[in-house]
C-alpha cells in the first residue's frame, strides 16, 4: 500500500484567531453589548493589520458610527486594512486611507465622493483592487474577498444581538452571512436596543457585538424627485418611452433607474398612458425603492407588485399600508434586500430604463467621466442580458431578431438621455471620457457601465434608436447619431441617411409615433410638486423638511 503524507496543518486557523480576538475583548468589557464609549478600543482589539474589513454604506443606509470609529483608532495598531464598501459616500470612507489605516480599496459606486477618489488614485494615497457591480461585489464575499470583520448598521437589538433592520436591510443581510459563516466578527450599530424587537431580521447567533450608536444612522431620501423640477424635455421623452416602446413591446416588468427622466415616465402613467388605453397592459410589476413619484400610479390602480432593494425616507407609512403592492413584514414595515432586487433585476424583468453621463458612437455608456471616479452601482447588472434566462415574456421575445428552430429573446435595457446635460457638455460622444480614466487611473479595464451591445434602446429628445434592430456596427452607430442632435456624432450624419433608417423603423421620431413635440407639457403631469404626491397618499407619504416649502 502507498505510503500518504498526511498534512499537518491546521485546519481551524480562522477559527482560533476569532477565539483570540473575543478573548482580548473580555479584558475591556463582558458581553455582547459594547459600551459606546469604548468601539474604539474593541475595534483595535478585533481589526488586524490588512484585514478585510466591509463597510456597511449602501444607497441610503450608513453605518456611520462605526465609520467614524474606525477613523479614530491607531494606526500603529490597525493599518494596512483592505476595504470592501460597495458605496463610497462619508469623507471618513476615504480619510481612513489618508490616515494610513486603510490601503486597499474594493467598491461599487462612488457618487458624491467620486472626484475624491479620482483624486487620491492619482496621489497613491489610494489603492483600488476593482470597480464592481452590487452583485458582483457581494458574489465575491463568498469567494476571494471574504471578510475578516463585518460593520453594519440596524435600527434594532434585542439583548441576544437579533436585529431588526426595518425597511433598510438593504445589504446588511449579506455582509453578515460572510463574515458570520467563516469565522469573521460582526458588530451592529443600532439606532436602539429593545428587548421586544418588530421582528428578527437577522440571527443573534450570526452577530457578535452590537453598539448603541450616539445618535440614528445616516440616511439619505436619494430616490426623491420633486415634479416641480421636472421639465418638458423630460416628458416628452417620458412620452416616447411609454408609447414608443411600452405599449409597443407589452413591457410588464421592470426597473427604473434614478433621475427625472424615470420619474416623468411614472407621473404620466395615470394620465398619458391613461389616454392610451395602457392601464393593465404595461408596468404592472415593479423592482424599485418606493418611489414617491410612483405614488398616483399606485393609487390609480396601475402597479401590482413592488420589490424595493431598500426603503425611501418618508415613504414607511405608506408602504406599510399597501401590502398587496408592497413586500411587508407581519410588523407593517417593508422588507427589503439588495440582493434579491439585483437578482430579479437580472433575471426577472422585461426591461431595465436609466441614464447616463456619455454614451459613445457605438452605444457604450458610462457615468466615468473625466475627474470622476464615480463606479457603476447595480446598473450593469440591471442593464444586461441575462444570458442564462430560459423563462420567456412578450417583451422578451420581442426583442428576437432572428427565427429558426431555437430562439432567444433579450431584456429590454433603455438609456434615456438628454443630448446635452449642465454646462452645455454633449451626452454623445465619439469616445468615452472612461477610455482616459483608465488610462490615467491605471484600472485593468475601461470602466464602461453599460456595453453597447446590451443595449436595446436609447431615447432622447429627439427620437428613438431601436439599436435592436441594427443589423451590423454601421447601423447601430448611424442610429445612435440620427438621435444625438447637434452634438459630434449627431453631426456626422445626413437627412438622407436619418430618412432612411426612420423608414426602415431603426430610428423613431416623435412624430412616426403620433406624439406632438407640443402636447409635453407640465400639465400632464399626475403630480406637479411634492405637495400634490403627499395628497395622492392621502397623508401617509411624509417628506424629508428639505422637499417641503409648504
Amino acid at each position: 500500500m502507498r505510503e500518504i503524507k498526511l498534512n499537518s496543518r491546521k485546519w481551524n486557523s480562522r477559527h482560533l484567531e476569532k477565539e483570540k480576538k473575543l478573548e482580548d475583548v473580555l479584558k475591556i468589557f463582558k458581553g455582547k453589548i459594547i459600551p459606546a464609549d469604548k468601539i474604539v478600543d474593541v475595534m483595535e482589539n478585533v481589526i488586524y493589520p490588512g484585514n478585510i474589513v466591509t463597510l456597511e454604506g449602501d444607497n441610503q443606509k450608513q453605518a456611520s458610527f462605526l465609520s467614524r470609529a474606525l477613523l479614530n483608532v491607531d494606526r500603529r495598531k490597525v493599518n494596512n486594512l483592505h476595504m470592501v464598501m460597495s458605496n463610497i459616500s462619508r469623507d471618513e470612507h476615504l480619510e481612513i486611507f489618508k490616515k494610513g489605516i486603510a490601503s486597499m480599496l474594493d467598491f461599487s459606486y462612488a457618487g458624491s465622493q467620486s472626484v475624491k477618489v479620482s483624486n487620491m488614485l492619482k496621489e497613491g494615497s489610494l489603492k483600488i483592487g476593482d470597480v464592481h457591480t452590487y452583485l458582483e461585489l457581494y458574489s465575491r464575499l463568498f469567494v476571494d474577498l471574504i471578510p475578516d470583520i463585518t460593520l453594519v448598521a440596524a435600527e434594532k437589538a434585542d439583548g441576544e444581538g437579533n436585529l431588526y433592520t426595518g425597511p433598510n436591510t438593504e445589504e446588511t443581510s449579506v455582509l453578515v452571512e460572510a463574515a458570520a459563516f467563516h469565522d469573521g466578527i460582526v458588530i451592529a450599530q443600532v439606532n436602539e436596543i429593545d428587548n421586544h424587537l418588530p421582528r428578527v431580521d437577522i440571527p443573534g447567533s450570526w452577530v457578535d457585538f452590537i453598539v448603541e450608536s450616539d445618535v440614528p444612522y445616516d440616511i439619505d431620501p436619494l430616490f426623491t424627485r420633486d415634479p416641480a423640477k421636472i421639465n418638458e424635455v423630460q416628458i416628452l421623452i417620458a412620452m416616447m418611452v411609454i408609447k414608443g416602446i411600452y405599449a409597443k413591446h407589452h413591457v410588464l416588468s421592470l426597473n427604473h433607474g434614478i433621475g427625472y427622466n424615470t420619474a416623468a415616465i411614472e407621473l404620466l402613467l395615470p394620465t398619458y398612458g391613461e389616454l392610451l388605453g395602457l392601464k393593465g397592459k404595461i408596468c404592472t410589476n415593479w423592482v424599485l425603492n418606493p418611489h414617491p413619484t410612483l405614488i398616483p400610479a399606485v393609487e390609480s390602480g396601475w402597479v401590482k407588485s413592488v420589490y424595493s432593494f431598500g426603503g425611501e425616507l418618508g415613504m414607511e407609512k405608506y408602504v406599510s399600508s399597501r401590502s398587496d403592492v408592497f413586500f411587508d413584514g407581519k410588523d407593517g414595515s417593508l422588507r427589503s434586500n439588495r440582493v434579491y432586487a439585483q437578482m430579479a433585476g437580472q433575471y426577472a424583468l422585461d426591461a431595465f430604463v436609466g441614464s447616463t453621463l456619455q454614451i459613445d458612437s457605438m452605444g457604450n455608456s458610462s457615468t466615468v467621466t473625466e475627474g470622476r471616479l464615480s463606479g457603476f452601482g447595480g446598473a450593469p447588472n440591471m442593464g444586461s442580458d441575462s444570458r442564462g434566462r430560459r423563462h420567456s415574456t412578450e417583451a422578451w421575445l420581442d426583442m428576437a431578431v432572428c427565427g429558426g428552430e431555437i430562439q432567444k429573446g433579450r431584456k429590454l435595457v433603455i438609456q434615456t438621455v438628454e443630448t446635452f446635460k449642465r454646462g452645455d457638455n454633449p451626452v454623445f460622444v465619439d469616445k468615452l471620457d472612461a477610455v482616459k480614466v483608465r488610462s490615467d487611473s491605471g484600472l485593468p479595464i475601461t470602466p464602461v457601465m453599460i456595453y453597447g451591445d446590451d443595449i436595446t434602446h436609447v431615447v432622447s429628445e429627439e427620437g428613438i434608436a431601436y439599436l435592436y434592430k441594427a443589423q451590423n456596427l454601421d447601423e447601430r452607430k448611424k442610429a445612435l447619431a440620427a438621435i444625438a442632435g447637434v452634438t459630434g456624432p449627431g453631426l456626422s450624419i445626413t437627412d438622407d441617411e436619418v430618412y432612411a433608417l426612420r423608414r426602415k423603423g431603426l430610428v423613431a421620431y416623435p412624430e412616426d409615433i403620433g406624439i406632438k413635440r407640443t402636447d409635453a407639457k407640465r400639465s400632464l403631469l399626475a403630480a406637479k410638486d411634492i405637495e400634490d404626491l403627499v395628497q395622492w397618499s392621502q397623508g401617509l407619504y411624509e417628506p424629508p423638511a428639505k422637499f417641503k416649502n409648504w
